[in-house]
């Protein structure tokens, strides 16, 4: 029997909630450890997202990127159906951006990320991922994907919300890479 996308990401997202805090903490700066993985280009702009909830935390590994060169942005809420990445400088404020996130405020100039890391409520080995249902990063990226960018795509999560498999519908884009605390792995698509 295969599961519903909405029962996936119920189970997927019990499994993090239910993760010590602490362990979660361990996982960000394991993640960050691993930065040399990611084969970032020089000089990239580099797309992160700051934590909700239980979300794994890349602001470590955001923070080992800048120190490394790289252009920072954070998507933002602009409406229901839209995200845009703008610029995020170390110590510029941050403003709330919808949906519980916050990132830089109108002031900051919209960029288009070389890479986006993504957060992911569940995903497979195939690259498949679920977020949380309101599809804004499948859009920004198909608006991308429309301009002729091709940004590479890495899924961030914790390794225990891998699930076997997502069914995955035309509009959703897959991840090229995931990144979890255990490190970074190319996507398999099936076949």
């Amino acid at each position: 029997m295969t599961l519903s996308k909405p029962d996936i990401r119920k189970a997927a997202l019990a499994r993090r909630d239910a993760t010590d805090p602490v362990w979660r903490l361990e996982a960000a700066l394991a993640l960050a450890d691993h930065a040399s993985w990611f084969d970032v280009p020089p000089g990239a702009i580099v797309a992160g997202f700051l934590p909700i909830r239980s979300e794994i935390d890349l602001r470590p590994l955001l923070q080992t990127l800048s120190s490394r060169g790289h252009r920072l942005c954070l998507p933002v809420v602009i409406d229901r159906e839209t995200i845009v990445f703008r610029a995020f400088e170390r110590d510029a404020p941050l403003v709330s951006t919808g949906f519980g996130t916050t990132g830089p405020g109108p002031d900051a100039a919209v960029v288009d990320p070389d890479v986006i890391f993504l957060p992911m409520a569940a995903f497979d080995a195939a690259g498949n991922r679920l977020g949380y249902g309101a599809g804004h990063y499948d859009r920004a990226i198909a608006r991308l994907h429309q301009r002729g960018l091709k940004p590479r795509l890495i899924g961030c999560a914790f390794e225990c919300q891998e699930v076997p498999a997502i069914p995955a519908d035309v509009h959703d884009v897959a991840v090229d890479a995931i990144a979890t605390e255990t490190g970074l792995r190319v996507a398999r698509p099936p076949g």
